[in-house]
């Protein structure tokens, strides 16, 4: 017997022929004893109410006067309270109050408490007042985010590994959570559609907001219901073969978007516990990024010329430096592109591999396994290669292996995290790498930025000479035959006045009066002194050029390569 039917029969209120009748009912319909009584109409939902309330010595409260803006959204899991009829009404510190019809139901409150590691206090609603507002509350969070999806999309995730779902992912599972299956789909094309690099899912404690990093700058794209952030954390490391149950450290996977027959998108994906629940960085990965050519990165045509001589060389090493997210790794898999020919031998090692290069040897570095750049690099110099990459040398040891490998007949590239190029010979002496071993392996070292391109409806502006020379522009180059613009903003980039970006290079080969300071164990100074006198120029005056050729604005140049 249902211990709420234990309870009325003891007060008074049924007689054991009502409650063998109510019992015999939910056990052939499957629902709840509270359900049977109110529908028979042996006692009215508000004396029943107030009968518990007393009874059980909970506060009652009348859910119509109950102002729901003020509800905390997203603490009890949607299912939870369409099965157990409950719903958060308050929280405080370390406590909740739930809104609750039949407060025998120890079982719902047990669940709330172990799901929100709080302390939970019961308060006695109105049962069909509840059902009405738990429904109303289902109704607005799927009316929201189907606002948000707009039409169902028809796209496919492959290789999903559907054994990492829960045991209890039934269909019905699937059914429920259509919406934030169709709401992912939607977010990922339309990062993608706007060019976007990175897609931040955000939990904070009263809304729960997705950002895209697009041309460099995040903006805000969406804030859907707080309720769908564990359902949508769950669908993305689900197809990310990522462990659903562990929630408490950082995880990364991968997962691959098919958008047609012929092109799939790649994304990078890494999971953080954070106070309100994970969050969740996406990084696009497009391959056909790497097979634009290298035309198409922004380099002037003298600094593609001293790259491509460079890197057609037999042996040595080429540096690539600049700081995250300045796109050191598609300048990479640009070179790796031109090289890539069936006669050539390619191995790179990376953390991880984010574009996937046909007819190249790539290898996931993986420090638990023992899988290391050193270990690596080790490996590779037993496969017969004749070019290697190192996603980046961060210790002497790798810096070591790398070294040998140019000095002993391979082409070797790599990244290193400096400001300019000049900066990155010194890096390597600081390693501890010897300053001839530097001079006789490294023969050029490109360091790079990033600046957002101005957008079509950009407009021509006036700028004081005076700010011109002190941004670094030499008077003679004030000659007016040229004309620097500004950001305006359209559609078409969103208001911002820029779409796209445009790298702004310095290549700097490795002459023998470098190689002379190198050796007498020079400073950065002295090599960016002796760069400048063989008219290497720095990032700063190569972002002028760009200024100069309508492609960015000034802004921008002294944004990015603030000296």
């Amino acid at each position: 017997m249902p211990a709420l039917a234990r309870v009325l029969l003891q007060a008074g209120h049924l007689s054991a022929q009502q409650v063998e009748v109510l019992t015999k009912r939910i056990q052939a319909e499957k629902i709840a004893f509270i359900d049977a009584l109110v529908q028979s109409g042996h006692m009215n939902p508000r004396a029943l109410a107030a009968f518990c309330a007393e009874t059980y010595a909970c506060p009652l409260l009348d859910i119509s006067s109950f102002s729901m803006n003020t509800r905390p959204d997203g603490l009890i899991d949607a299912k939870l309270m369409q099965s157990q009829r409950v719903i958060a009404l308050a929280k405080r510190g370390n406590k909740i109050s739930v809104a609750i019809s039949d407060p025998t139901n120890t079982q719902a409150l047990d669940q709330i408490k172990f799901q929100t590691q709080m302390s939970v206090e019961p308060v006695v609603v109105e049962h069909t007042a509840l059902l009405q507002l738990i429904e109303k509350v289902g109704q607005s969070a799927e009316q929201n985010l189907n606002e948000l999806i707009g039409d169902d999309l028809d796209i496919d995730f492959s290789d999903v590994d559907t054994a990492a779902a829960p045991a209890d992912n039934g269909p019905t599972a699937d059914i429920d959570d259509a919406p934030v299956v169709r709401f992912l789909q939607k977010i990922l094309i339309d990062a993608i559609n706007m060019g976007a690099s990175d897609l931040h899912f955000e939990p904070f404690e009263k809304f729960y907001r997705i950002r895209f990093r697009i041309d460099g700058v995040l903006r805000e794209m969406a804030q859907p219901p707080l309720a769908i952030k564990e359902k949508l954390a769950s669908r993305i490391k689900v197809i990310s073969k990522l462990d659903i149950s562990e929630k408490r450290v950082p995880q990364d996977g991968r997962m691959k978007l098919v958008v047609s027959k012929t092109k799939s998108i790649d994304f990078r994906v890494s999971t953080l516990p954070t106070l309100f629940g994970e969050k969740i960085v996406m990084r696009i990965l497009d391959a056909t990024q790497a097979q634009m050519g290298i035309d198409s990165l922004g380099y002037d045509p003298d600094q593609r010329e001293i790259l491509l001589k460079a890197i057609e060389r037999p042996y040595g090493m080429v540096l690539v430096t600049g700081p995250t997210g300045s796109g050191k790794t598609v300048s990479l898999y640009t070179c790796l592109n031109i090289l890539n020919k069936p006669g050539i031998n390619i191995s790179t090692a990376e953390d991880p591999a984010e574009i996937n290069l046909p007819g190249v040897n790539q290898v996931n570095v993986n420090d638990r396994a023992g899988l290391t750049f050193p270990v690596a690099l080790k490996a590779f110099l037993r496969q017969d290669p004749d070019i290697i990459m190192v996603g980046e040398i961060r210790d002497l040891e790798t810096a070591d292996i790398a070294i040998k490998a140019a000095q002993t007949g391979h082409m070797v590239f790599s990244t290193l995290h400096t400001n300019d190029a000049p900066a990155t010979l010194t890096r390597l002496m600081n390693m501890g790498v010897a300053p001839f071993n530097i001079a006789s392996s490294v023969i050029l070292i490109t360091a790079q930025r990033l600046a957002r391109r101005l957008c079509t409806c950009k407009q021509p502006t006036t700028i004081p000479e005076e700010a011109l020379i002190e941004a670094g522009f030499k008077e003679e180059e004030l000659d007016g035959t040229w004309q620097p613009y500004k950001a305006v903003g359209c559609e078409r980039c969103s208001g911002s006045g820029y779409k796209g970006r445009v790298g702004i290079y310095q290549v700097m080969p490795i002459s023998e009066e470098i190689e002379r300071i190198i050796l007498a164990h020079g400073t950065a100074l002295e090599i960016e002194e002796q760069s400048r006198h063989e008219g290497i120029r720095t990032l700063r005056e190569s972002g002028l050029v760009k200024v100069k050729q309508g492609l960015t604005s000034l802004e921008e140049v002294l944004g990015c390569t603030n000296q």
